[in-house]
């Protein structure tokens, strides 16, 4: 017994294993998923980073958030793939620590990341004369800079205080991940306190960046309503959209999921609703982004263009 304690050296990922006639088909359609995420993010990297037409301040938070889009998904797909493949859903505590940190390291990055991306579309509609200057290169790299320190702060504090609790058993954790809201249900004693924070800490991280989204979009809603152009005012509505479209998605599910309390969670239900922004998500984001932006449909055009062979 260590000092904490703590007598669980490894955790279950019950995930979907009460679907045990569906493996195969599950196994199927999530590498499907997998990959699809992995290569639509990975074009919509290759583009922004290749197309000339596409070095806007926007489109170097697109740039940053479709990378980290592959990442995020990465930490929990190969190892839900791996689980539905071999059955063996053990993994250790230090693993699950490891996984519980790079989930919320990037989950909190892609939250501050949205509000530099809303900050942009104020910008570049509410103050379009000092887009270049208020949103130069230096300062985009300190807005990314930034977003990736808040979220590795997140990631850090959160894992390191849930798993410096006792855990003595049982421990299976009723989802496909190791998240927050199950594992606490495992915590031996009274957690009404830990979980006090907990929410608070997730409410500060979640909300104090949509906050910034509302208020980003408040402003834009009310110029946009200014505008006497209706041309105008249907291109400063198409050029949010996306993003506000990758906004509701996410912040809906993340704040219905992190900010309850413990009692309220559903073994049957949440490890569902918690593959909209593990899952969902990542894989929807390169598909706005493409259908919806007239630029990236225009990059993507010319990159098929060349990729034609010559006539002879």
């Amino acid at each position: 017994m260590s000092t904490n304690g703590s007598v669980v050296a490894e955790f279950i990922l019950v995930g979907f294993s009460h679907l045990a006639n569906l493996q195969g088909w599950l196994f199927t359609f999530f590498l499907a998923v997998y990959l699809l995420t992995v290569a639509g993010n990975l074009l919509i990297v290759l583009l922004v980073s290749t197309d000339s037409a596409l070095q806007s301040p926007m489109y170097f938070f697109l740039r940053m958030l479709s990378a980290l889009e592959m990442a995020y998904t990465s930490v929990t797909m190969p190892l839900l793939l791996h689980h539905l493949l071999t059955g063996q859903r053990h993994i250790p505590r230090s693993g699950c620590a490891l996984q519980m940190f790079f989930f919320l390291f990037f989950g909190a990055t892609e939250c501050c990341l949205l509000a530099a991306m809303a900050y942009d579309r104020y910008v570049a509609i509410c103050k379009p004369l000092r887009y270049t200057l208020l949103l130069s290169p230096r300062v985009c790299l300190q807005l990314a800079g930034l977003a990736w320190a808040c979220g590795a702060m997140v990631g850090l504090g959160h894992t390191s205080f849930i798993f410096s609790l006792p855990f003595c058993g049982p421990n299976a954790i009723p989802h496909f991940f190791c998240e927050i809201q199950p594992i606490l249900q495992l915590v031996c004693g009274d957690t009404s306190l830990n979980e006090l924070q907990i929410i608070l800490a997730a409410a500060l991280i979640i909300l104090c960046p949509f906050g910034l989204i509302l208020g980003s979009y408040g402003h834009i809603l009310a110029t946009i309503f200014r505008m006497p152009s209706v041309a105008g005012r249907r291109k400063a509505f198409s050029t949010c959209s996306s993003h506000l479209l990758v906004v509701c998605l996410f912040y809906g599910t993340a704040i219905f999921i992190y900010i309850r309390p413990k009692a309220s969670y559903n073994p049957a239900t949440d490890p569902v609703l918690s593959l909209f922004y593990a899952v969902v998500t990542p894989i929807l984001n390169p598909i706005i982004y493409s259908l919806r932006n007239t630029d990236v449909k225009a990059a993507l055009r010319r990159t098929f263009q060349k990729m034609k062979p010559a006539d002879t």
